[in-house]
């Protein structure tokens, strides 16, 4: 592990042109046409241990690979060289009266560390991502799904010693020890300047109690969407929808519906039978089993806090916005939180007051993504307060440093 950290510090000081970042990009995604039966017979070892394992299936789902996925991950890809490269940009420059010249310049971050489960789509665009905006990373993927990033990593060294770079800009912990985890949380810290967790809460928890490197996070989405009492139903039935049952096992899934007790009784059969038809649980409270002619479970206070990950959801009916506002801010966990309304002044309301990282209106939770943000792809979702927020994609996987002349200025 320290060599792993060594080699990273050193790969990480290289300068690479833009020109050869997406020449190596480019082989990537070549390689992963050309092994796309290696990769699927990896995959394919992966999913025979989870199942032997008795992994969740939202797990299961999500360590699956196809023809599709791999599209997916190709096409992430593409994004990625097509973006702008973001280091060695001016964000910023003036002049000032004592005489200095200021420039705020863009600069990699230096070595990334990511820690994350199931998704193997992860160690692409993680890849990608690091290298584009000049950063070497350090991936330790879950034990589920070790033959998979293995052969996505390895071919991504492959495309950087063809194009002659450092292929420690990209190295894959080839273990299932968990002990690598805790030395790179606890013994690292002269090698790795950040560490992303991308995976379920105990992951999460586990990096925020042991890690003594920087962490960009999150612990769990808890999304809401509320449909206000100036809401257009068939709007509200399809983004509910979408919203919850498109992927369930994303944490830009909706895990509660907020519904204002002035549509209620209008509003809840529809939007509610929809899902049941899907076979989506419901949990919800005193005031919705009054009016829902369907299956519906009584909320215990537990339901507002659980992210299911699953094909079930919880419902609440409020009094106005700013029991739905204060709702979010209670029980949510600061990731993503739709207004289903056609009122602007109370969207505009809605948005400025609610804690989230993404607040949307009239919109799907389920776009909660790098890529649909037109990131190329994400590292994951940052909850944290401090920047950076919401996605973490190209853009937002560097620092900067302040670049000062003069005309041979002394300070009085």
């Amino acid at each position: 592990m320290n060599l792993i950290g060594k080699n990273a510090r050193k790969a990480s000081v290289e300068k690479i042109d833009t020109k050869i970042k997406n020449k190596v990009l480019k082989k990537y995604s070549l390689l992963i046409q050309k092994e796309r039966s290696s990769i699927l017979s990896a995959n394919a070892k992966d999913i025979n241990f989870a199942i032997k394992k008795k992994l969740k299936d939202n797990l299961i789902i999500r360590l699956t690979l196809d023809q599709k996925k791999l599209n997916n991950i190709k096409n992430s890809i593409k994004k990625i060289i097509k973006l702008k490269d973001p280091i060695d940009k001016t964000l910023e420059k003036w002049n000032r009266p004592n005489g200095l010249k200021i420039n705020r310049i863009s600069i990699p971050i230096g070595v990334i560390g990511v820690i994350y489960e199931s998704r193997p789509n992860v160690t692409s665009d993680v890849a990608s991502l690091c290298f584009k905006s000049g950063n070497a990373v350090i991936l330790k993927g879950g034990s589920e799904a070790i033959n998979t990033n293995k052969i996505l990593a390895k071919l991504f060294r492959k495309a950087l010693k063809e194009n002659k770079v450092n292929e420690n800009f990209i190295q894959f912990v080839d273990s299932k020890d968990r002990k690598m985890v805790d030395f790179m949380l606890s013994k690292m810290i002269n090698y790795i300047d950040v560490i992303i967790p991308r995976g379920g809460k105990n992951l999460v928890k586990r990096v925020q109690k042991f890690s003594s490197v920087p962490i960009i996070g999150h612990l769990e989405g808890i999304c809401h969407t509320f449909v206000d009492k100036d809401a257009e139903l068939k709007m509200a039935t399809n983004i509910v929808y979408n919203a919850k049952m498109r992927n369930t096992s994303i944490c830009g899934a909706t895990e509660t519906i907020l519904l204002h007790k002035k549509i209620v009784k209008k509003f809840c059969n529809p939007i509610l039978k929809k899902l049941e038809n899907s076979n989506c649980k419901i949990y919800g409270d005193h005031f919705l089993k009054k009016y829902y002619k369907g299956k519906v479970y009584l909320a215990k206070e537990k339901d507002w806090a659980t992210e299911y990950l699953s094909a079930t959801i919880s419902v609440k009916c409020v009094k106005n916005f700013k029991e739905a506002i204060n709702h979010i801010n209670k029980y949510g966990t600061s990731h993503t939180d739709s207004i289903i309304t056609k009122n602007k002044k109370t969207a505009k309301k809605f948005l400025k007051n609610i804690k989230s990282s993404i607040a949307m209106h009239n919109t799907s939770t389920q776009f909660a993504d790098g890529g649909e943000f037109g990131f190329g792809g994400e590292v994951g979702i940052s909850t944290n307060t401090l920047p950076p927020r919401g996605p973490v994609g190209l853009g937002q996987l560097i620092s900067y440093k302040y670049e000062i002349t003069s005309n041979g200025q002394i300070r009085k």
